[in-house]
């Protein structure tokens, strides 16, 4: 049996599934698409999370994007990151050209250029469904990772938190939240000490210029009423396709801060409201966080672990999370170590620190006889993954 032979009769061995799956691309072999091995993904693993990584250029919001069509035509609801602004065309028919002709005929697949239902979303005062959460629904442990504080300060957010509980005040907006912690560090300072013990003022100081802090980002815009209901995210158009759900984030770039506390909570709100589904056929929702390394640049060591925390537990709701970067060590590799699915664009060698990176993405797939990984990672060309 010739080498191109046996590599063919391990693709097709290697991509066989039982379950629903669809077509992402062909093998290729010596630089040539090898007809015949075709690579599928089956729709099971899509809510075992993944990772979308490689240079720019290289194709990656393409891959996102095939996935998120992918999805929608199998009726599975999707909601996109828009940090660059690219992904809203996949609401308007592209246009077959000679690249595209010929790239389908290597595949042996038919183009047909369509148009997804999409609805577009905003956290700022971008055009788009505002989405927003009250300062309640956040709850005390998760507002005091975001602000973070220590374990006195989080006790002393908690107990206003109690506090506006039993008196019925609703903490709708962070204004809302300040105008209780002045309250409590001056006229209200009895009442709680006789209530719940005493507050230091050094605590509610700390704790008012984090929030301060939070503002500087533009956190006032996303904190209030109505509230996103994550329903909201998992609709069906009328024709059968999943919605496609593209939050506009552009201006997120210098509020990584803003971003990462609107993520966790959208993460959290999942967790808590989806009930649990244990392994199903297909995810229920699909989510894709473009230029993931803003979610965790910023990001506190509890709110790291509140992510993974997260992470390790919404798949048996039937929610798959994709986070798509540059490199993939821009991702903690607690996390890294939870997502089932990778794909892998080319990356760029300049420097030792590069290469070094190349090596370790290269470690992370299987040995094989047919490619040498470390070298073909450099190499390849656009649209072209491991």
């Amino acid at each position: 049996m010739s080498n191109t032979d046996q590599f063919l009769q391990a693709v097709q061995s290697g991509y066989s599934f039982k379950g629903e799956h669809v077509k992402i691309g062909c093998a290729m072999l010596d630089g040539q698409v090898l007809s015949g091995a075709d690579v599928f993904i089956p729709l099971k693993t899509l809510n075992r999370h993944g990772l979308i990584a490689g240079a720019t250029g290289t194709g990656k919001t393409k891959t996102l994007q095939v996935i998120s069509e992918i999805l929608s035509d199998a009726s599975v609801p999707v909601i996109m990151m828009d940090i660059k602004g690219d992904l809203s065309g996949i609401a308007a028919a592209g246009t077959a050209n000679d690249r595209t002709n010929d790239r389908c005929k290597l595949l042996n697949i038919t183009y047909t250029p369509a148009a997804y239902p999409v609805e577009l979303m905003t956290l700022s005062n971008e055009k788009g469904v505002r989405l927003r959460a009250t300062v309640t629904e956040f709850g005390p442990i998760l507002l005091s990772k975001i602000l973070g504080l220590n374990d006195t300060q989080g006790g002393v957010v908690s107990m206003i938190f109690k506090y506006c509980d039993d008196n019925k005040l609703p903490l709708l907006d962070l204004k809302d939240f300040i105008k209780v912690l002045q309250f409590v560090s001056n006229e209200g300072k009895a009442e709680l000490a006789k209530l719940y013990g005493n507050i230091s003022s050094t605590s509610t100081g700390t704790i008012l210029r984090k929030v301060v802090e939070l503002q500087q980002q533009g956190a006032d815009i996303f904190f209030g009423e109505p509230s996103f209901e994550v329903d909201d995210l998992m609709r069906i158009s009328d024709d059968g396709r999943g919605m496609i759900n593209i939050l506009r984030v552009t201006d997120m770039q210098s509020k990584p801060k803003l971003f990462s506390t609107f993520m966790l909570q959208l993460l959290a709100e999942l967790y808590a409201t989806c009930p649990e589904e244990g392994d199903m056929d297909k995810p229920k929702l699909v989510m894709f966080i473009d230029e993931a390394h803003l979610l965790f640049d910023e990001a506190t060591d509890a709110l790291l672990k509140q992510i993974e925390t997260v992470i390790k537990l919404i798949r048996s709701k039937g929610v798959g999370i994709f986070f798509c970067t540059q490199n993939p060590q821009d991702v903690p590799a607690s996390i890294l170590s939870q997502l089932g699915l990778k794909v892998q664009h080319a990356l760029r060698a300049f420097t030792a620190a590069d290469r070094k990176t190349i090596k370790q993405a290269a470690e992370n797939f299987p040995e094989t006889e047919y490619y040498k990984t470390e070298d073909l990672l450099t190499q390849m060309g656009i649209g072209e993954a491991f």
